[in-house]
């Protein structure tokens, strides 16, 4: 009879693979087909994609993104299977989230010193270290030490602070100062290195599931495999970019003071700071829920984060759509990114149930919640570069970085505590609330601003956030 019972419960569980499996490659079939569509419509929106054509230029182009793609690259491929890694090794959920916690704090940390090192010591030799420090802690990925593994991740964060500043500090020098091109064509640059991130992230989470899983390598084979995008990422920059520095020291104490004082000051910029923390502090507890959450069904993981990423790309897509058509006011459409990313998180809280689990209904609320992501962040980039002066940009991020880590922070070390330790339900109960101040935030942001003529302007080909390895 005991036995009949077990191979009953092997058939059922080998079902229930099959139909997850099933679910999640229809789904990244048909994500795919419609994130093409999307992405070809809102191409043609664009009514200025001849502006930077010069020769000169487009060559110029191609030797920045030969080395930060590659860099990207290396980025993504670390983004699917670092939470199975670290549960591969043996460690508890609440040890792996102390080596996420350690993650986002060396990037907050560190990260505010990163651009005053990348312009008094040179921004080639930044990047140079980058790949240096990206190369180690991937390598010590191979270790099954905790106390290593910590140091990893730290480093890890070091790097992603450095490439997420230095290597566009480098090429906004090279572009003004060297080259003296338009400033306009930043914007272009920068759109171009968005929508290109966004396809290396698709492929990335696609590679990473070929080699761990169809090849049976397993989840620290994508570490293995970045190691030597980065070595060529720094023999590109080290054989064809010029070392650049700032000309004017950096005073970083009253830098800090006037873009605290701004925040203060203007609400405007406090309301988007507030935005800002809320939402992406939901973002990262996302990244480090998603797997767990969607492990019991066995899940291709690589097949997932690359669902996610087309999701994020699908958002951009509609961004640009709407945007074009100036019918949606940009802040309206922020707040519609933040409404769909509270349902999403109400989606979880239910899904997620302890008695109850439903793993498909989760991985649909995760791509509902990347699609509020690739509205949010073009969003948000327009509002920024329209709100925050340029004169004191760089203090004042720096600034709305550090409560994101903290709510981040806080909110994945409740894992530790007893009440949360039986099931990550609670957690998404406490992302269901920072979503609803934020959207709270983003009324009272669209009441203020509705006398900023420059929030009229259209969003298209304008300097907004890259998608960062949000995974």
């Amino acid at each position: 009879m005991n036995q009949i019972l077990h191979i009953t419960f092997l058939q059922n569980s080998s079902s229930d693979w099959i139909v997850n499996m099933f679910i999640i490659y229809i789904a990244f079939g048909i994500l795919l087909f419609f994130g093409g569509i999307l992405q070809f419509w809102a191409h043609k929106t664009r009514k200025d994609v001849s502006i930077g054509n010069n020769p000169q230029f487009l060559k110029f182009q191609r030797g920045y993104f030969a080395a930060y793609l590659m860099a990207m690259f290396a980025d993504w491929l670390q983004g699917p299977y670092l939470y199975k890694l670290y549960s591969y090794y043996g460690f508890t959920e609440e040890q792996i989230a102390t080596l996420y916690v350690f993650g986002f704090a060396s990037t907050v940390l560190l990260g505010t010193w990163t651009p005053i090192a990348a312009d008094q010591f040179g921004r080639k030799k930044l990047c140079l270290l980058f790949t240096v420090i990206y190369s180690m802690s991937c390598f010590l990925k191979l270790s099954t030490s905790y106390g290593v593994l910590l140091i990893g991740r730290i480093l890890g964060g070091i790097a992603t602070s450095v490439l997420f500043s230095a290597f566009e500090a480098w090429y906004v020098h090279e572009h003004m100062e060297i080259h003296d091109f338009p400033k306009e064509w930043i914007s272009v640059t920068f759109a171009k290195a968005s929508f290109w991130n966004g396809i290396m992230a698709v492929v990335a989470g696609l590679c990473t599931n070929i080699v761990s899983e169809w090849f049976g390598l397993g989840p620290v084979a994508p570490y293995m495999i970045a190691i030597p995008f980065l070595l060529f990422a720094g023999i590109i920059v080290a054989s064809h970019w010029n070392e650049n520095t700032s000309d004017h020291k950096i005073k970083f104490r009253k830098l800090c003071s006037e873009g605290l004082r701004h925040i203060v000051i203007k609400e405007t910029i406090f309301m988007i700071g507030a935005i800002e923390a809320l939402f992406e502090s939901v973002i990262y507890i996302v990244i480090f829920l998603w797997t767990p959450i969607l492990q019991p069904g066995d899940p291709s993981l690589g097949v997932a984060f690359s669902s996610f990423m087309i999701c994020i790309l699908i958002g951009q897509a509609i961004f640009q759509i709407l945007s074009a058509s100036k019918k949606i006011p940009v802040p309206l459409i922020l707040i519609a990114a933040i409404v769909i990313a509270f349902v999403s998180n109400l989606v979880l809280v239910y899904s997620t149930h302890p008695q109850n689990r439903h793993v498909n209904l989760s991985f649909i609320a995760f791509l509902i919640f990347e699609f509020g992501v690739g509205l949010y962040f073009p969003a948000m980039g327009f509002l920024r570069s329209h709100i925050i002066p340029d004169s004191h940009r760089w203090s004042i991020m720096n600034w709305f970085r550090v409560p994101i880590n903290l709510i981040a922070c806080a909110v994945l070390m409740l894992l530790h505590e007893d009440v949360f330790r039986h099931g990550n339900r609670m957690i998404f109960v406490v992302c269901c609330g920072l979503l609803f101040l934020a959207i709270l935030s983003g009324f009272r942001f669209n009441k203020i601003s509705k006398e900023e003529e420059s929030l009229n302007q259209e969003a298209a080909w304008l300097e907004t956030d890259h998608i960062h390895n949000i995974f």
